[in-house]
C-alpha cells in the first residue's frame, strides 16, 4: 500500500509543478553575461510568449515517469524503516526519511538529467527547428552512447547530498507538523491540515539543500553546446562564485519555493489519504471475519497507520 499510494502521489504532484520547476532550472543555468531572463515572473511569460504553454512542460516526460516510481520507492522505504526502527520519533522519521533519499537517487539522477537537457532545449523557440532529444528515453540513450555510464550519472554526487538529508528534512518536517496541528482521521480541516503540512515540508526541504542543488543542475546542463565548462563540483563551486557571487545559490529559488508548497501539499495528502482509504478497507474485510477464540482481533485505527507510515 506505501508503493501504491506513493506513485498516486508522485503523479499527482508532477503535473501540479513542473511549470515551475522549467523556470527553476532556466533561472539556475542561464549565461549570467547575457541573461534571458530578469526574474521567476519574467521567465514564465517568456516561456509562454515565445514557446507556448506547452514550452513549461518540456521534459514532463522524465519525471513523470521516474517521479511516481520515486515517490513509490521513498513512501516505501520510509513506511518499511519506520516499521524496522520500531518507534515513532522525530530522529527516526529523520534517518528513515535519508535513507529513502539516498535509495532513490539510483532513479532520480538520470531522471533529473534527461529533465535538465530537454528543459533547457529550444530555449526561446516556440517551434524548435533541431531537436537534439527527441524524448527523455532518446536522451538518456544518446548522453549513453556518447560518455557512458559515467555520462547518464552524472551530478550522481550533488544528488546525494542533495535528496540524503532533504528527505530527512521533509519528513521530520511532517511529522512535527501534523503532531502539532492534529491531523487525526477524525479531526476538524484534516485535508487542509495534511496540505498545510505537505507544503511546508516540501519548502523546509528545499530550503535545507538548495545550494546543492544549484550546482547539480549546472553540472547536468553542461556540455549542452558541446562545451564543458566545469570540471568537478569544485570547480563548478568557485567558478560560479567568481562570476556571480554568493547568491548565485539562491538563483531560482522563488520558483522553487512556488513550485514546492502546492506540489508537496498535493502528494503528501493523497498518500496519506490513499494510505487511510486502503487501511480502512482491510480493517473493514477484517471485521467480517470471526476472531479466534480466546484472541480478540485488534485493529490498527487510520490514525496509527497514518503515523507508522510517515
Amino acid at each position: 500500500m506505501d508503493f501504491l499510494a506513493g506513485c498516486i502521489g508522485g503523479a499527482a504532484g508532477v503535473l501540479v509543478g513542473h511549470p515551475f520547476d522549467t523556470v527553476k532550472v532556466r533561472l539556475q543555468v542561464q549565461n549570467v553575461d547575457k541573461p534571458l531572463y530578469r526574474g521567476t515572473f519574467h521567465c514564465f511569460q517568456s516561456i509562454v510568449r515565445q514557446e507556448s504553454m506547452l514550452g513549461l512542460y518540456k521534459g514532463i516526460g522524465s519525471p513523470m515517469m521516474g517521479l511516481t516510481f520515486i515517490n513509490a520507492i521513498v513512501f516505501g522505504v520510509q513506511g518499511n524503516t519506520m516499521r524496522l526502527l520500531g518507534r515513532d520519533t522525530p530522529m527516526n522519521q529523520f534517518l528513515a526519511g535519508s535513507a529513502a533519499g539516498a535509495i532513490q537517487c539510483v532513479i532520480c539522477c538520470p531522471m533529473e538529467l534527461a529533465k535538465t537537457r530537454l528543459q533547457m532545449q529550444g530555449t526561446g523557440e516556440r517551434k524548435s527547428t533541431r531537436k537534439l532529444y527527441k524524448n527523455s528515453l532518446d536522451c538518456l540513450v544518446r548522453i549513453y552512447n556518447r560518455e557512458g555510464l559515467r555520462g547518464i550519472n552524472r551530478g550522481m554526487l550533488t544528488t546525494l547530498i542533495r535528496e540524503t538529508p532533504g528527505f530527512g528534512v521533509y519528513f521530520l518536517t511532517y511529522d512535527v507538523l501534523t503532531r502539532a496541528i492534529g491531523c487525526e482521521p477524525d479531526a476538524p480541516y484534516m485535508i487542509p491540515k495534511l496540505l498545510f503540512a505537505g507544503g511546508m515540508s516540501g519548502i523546509a526541504s528545499w530550503l535545507s539543500t538548495y545550494p546543492v542543488d544549484v550546482i547539480k543542475s549546472r553540472l547536468q546542463a553542461d556540455g549542452v553546446g558541446g562545451v564543458n565548462q566545469y570540471h568537478s563540483i569544485a570547480d563548478c563551486v568557485r567558478q560560479s562564485v567568481k562570476k556571480e557571487g554568493y547568491m548565485v545559490f539562491t538563483r531560482g529559488l522563488t520558483s522553487t519555493l512556488l513550485r514546492a508548497f502546492p506540489v508537496n501539499a498535493t502528494t503528501f495528502a493523497t498518500v496519506t489519504l490513499v494510505l487511510m482509504y486502503g487501511r480502512d478497507r482491510e480493517a473493514g474485510l477484517k471485521d467480517c471475519e470471526p476472531a479466534p477464540p480466546g484472541n480478540p482481533a485488534q485493529l490498527q485505527s487510520p490514525a496509527q497507520a497514518q503515523v507508522s507510515s510517515f
